[in-house]
Formats: structure tokens, C-alpha cells, sequence
């Protein structure tokens, strides 16, 4: 019976987990507007879920120089999906990609999605409760 909950959460529990990492992302151009030669980054939700969910992820294997190097990605990645750049509309004086307008409004679609699945997970968490006190 577990499982069949667990199956049923799961999609919901992938996609809060990545919509909660693009939020940092996002948060992280906000507070970074005015560094110079920052650049905005973002992912692609879409394909992230979609290879979250299929067990996939992009791991690039790192090229060591000598035996004592540490082993890891070589490129930045949220939950196996690439972190990518913004492409500006505007370019900046100092270098720095960061759009406020565009963060802004990509910070908030993001965070009406998460609280979207916030609760449609807690109502099905409720729809659960209910069917296993009417047993």
C-alpha cells in the first residue's frame, strides 16, 4: 500500500524539489543584480522534471591531472539538469546579465507553481487520510 502512495507522490515530490532549487537560482540573480560580470542562471523546468523523473541526469566526468584531484561533476547542474545562462535583452556597462524585471517575474511564476503543488499534494495527502479512517 506504501508504494502505491509513495508512486502517487512521487511526481509532485520531484517537481517541488527542482521548483525549490530554481528558486534559489532565481534568488541568487536577485541578490547578484549588481555584481559586475555576474550572470543570470536559470534551468530548463521542463526537461529537468523530465529527466528527473526518468532517472536520467547530464554528469560530464571531470579530467584529473594528477591522482589526488577530487572527483565530481565538471559542470553546475540542480538535480542532474544543467544550470544555463540568460541570454540579456539588454546588455550592461559592467557585464552583469541580471534583469530585475525578468527575475522578478520569473521568481514569482515560480513560486505560484510551488505552492500550486503545495497543495494539490495537500490535498491529496487529505483524500489518503480519508480513505484509510473509512476502512
Amino acid at each position: 500500500m506504501s508504494s502505491r502512495i509513495d508512486e502517487m507522490f512521487r511526481f509532485q515530490q520531484t517537481a517541488l524539489n527542482l521548483r525549490a532549487a530554481r528558486q534559489e537560482l532565481i534568488a541568487s540573480n536577485i541578490a547578484n543584480a549588481d555584481t559586475p560580470n555576474y550572470k543570470a542562471k536559470d534551468i530548463n523546468f521542463a526537461s529537468a522534471l523530465q529527466g528527473a523523473l526518468a532517472g536520467t541526469t547530464e554528469k560530464l566526468p571531470m579530467t584529473a591531472s594528477a591522482p589526488d584531484h577530487l572527483r565530481g561533476n565538471a559542470g553546475e547542474s540542480v538535480m542532474g539538469a544543467p544550470v544555463q545562462y540568460r541570454v540579456p535583452l539588454q546588455p550592461s556597462a559592467d557585464g552583469n546579465t541580471v534583469d530585475m524585471d525578468v527575475e522578478r517575474a520569473q521568481f514569482a511564476d515560480n513560486a505560484l507553481r510551488y505552492e500550486a503543488s503545495v497543495r494539490f499534494i495537500s490535498g491529496k495527502g487529505k483524500d489518503v487520510l480519508d480513505a484509510l479512517q473509512g476502512f
